[in-house]
Formats: structure tokens, sequence, C-alpha cells
């Protein structure tokens, strides 16, 4: 097991090279690392913005350009970055993390095109509420609301999330690439 601090390209950068030296064979990329800030975009500090937005979209950024030649070599991988259904439904007081995750979601239907000549396949999964340590802020009213709008009205397991990534991950979706996956349904 690696750690690094997924805002820091020199980070990424050694991460893969070590990989490299090992021949490692990278099958696949999970970025699920992200933060979020829950309150209205004029009331954000600018550090928290910044915070938000190299987490969420900077760092999924760097995994791709430094994992992703690894896969090239291979001529195969299958790369998942996570976005959130509130891109989707545009949720009041999430407009910084909404857009961190909308850059991810635009990245990487971008990326995918730019990954298919090369066997990869690059998606993002976009869940409705889970229960994580992300929901520990937000009152069961504001979940619920959240639920309401999906379009299975319930907060799903984190099972679930790993369903989905096993399904993408696996071979009979080798033909899915630049899709964002809801899960919950929007």
């Amino acid at each position: 097991m690696h750690a690094l601090d997924v805002t820091s390209y020199a980070e990424w950068r050694a991460f893969a090279q070590t990989l490299k030296i090992e021949k490692a064979e990278v099958h696949a990329l999970i970025n699920a690392a992200g933060i979020a800030s829950m309150n209205l975009a004029v009331t954000t500090p600018e550090s928290t913005t910044r915070r938000v937005i190299e987490t969420n979209l900077m760092g999924s950024i760097f995994a791709c350009q430094t994992i992703a030649p690894l896969m090239i070599r291979r001529k195969a991988g299958t790369i998942i970055n996570f976005s959130t259904i509130a891109v989707h439904l545009g949720l009041k007081g999430e407009s910084i993390y909404v857009a961190s995750k909308a850059g991810v979601e635009g990245f990487s239907r971008a990326f995918a095109r730019e990954m298919a000549d090369f066997g990869v396949t690059v998606n993002c999964i976009a869940p409705g509420p889970i229960r994580t340590d992300l929901l520990k802020g937000i009152s069961n009213t504001q979940i619920d609301a959240i639920v309401q709008q999906q379009i299975f009205r319930k907060v799903f397991s984190a099972e679930a999330v790993c369903d989905t990534v096993e399904m993408l991950i696996g071979n009979n979706a080798r033909a899915v690439s630049g899709q964002v996956i809801h899960i919950g349904g929007a």
C-alpha cells in the first residue's frame, strides 16, 4: 500500500515511477478521494475553495496524468473517477463542491476519448447519499431532500458503489467509457 497527497503532482509522479521500477501491471485506477464544504459560495473562504478544487479535481487529473501511461504501455486498463449526484441536481450550498466534481466529469469524458485508442476506459461514478464520513455534517432532512430527487428514493450503502466499481473493472464493461453512472439514479 502506498499513501500520498493527491494534490501533489510530484508525489503522484514519484508513485508512478515506483510502479514502473517495480514493473507493476496497473489494471485499474480508482480516484475516490474527495472532500466537501457545504456552504454558500459567497461565504466559503478562499483556502477552503482551493482545498476542495485541488483535492477533487486536480487530484483526479494528476492521478490520470501519471498513472494512465502505465496502462497505455499495456494497451489496457480502467480508470474510475468519482463525482456526485450533486452535480446533476445543482444542490444549494454545494457550489464549490459541485464545480470541482463537474470538472471531474468533464475531464473524464474528454480523457475517455484520449484513452480509447490505447484500450483504456474512463468513467465516473456519481453516487447519491452514501453512508460515509462525508454525510456526518448533513441533517437527515437534507439527505432526505436529495434522496427524493433520485430515481431510487433511498440511501445506498458503500457496497452498491463497490458493485458498480467491480462491474466497470470487469471484462463485461470493456465497451463502456466516457460515462457518468449515478448510484441511486438521476
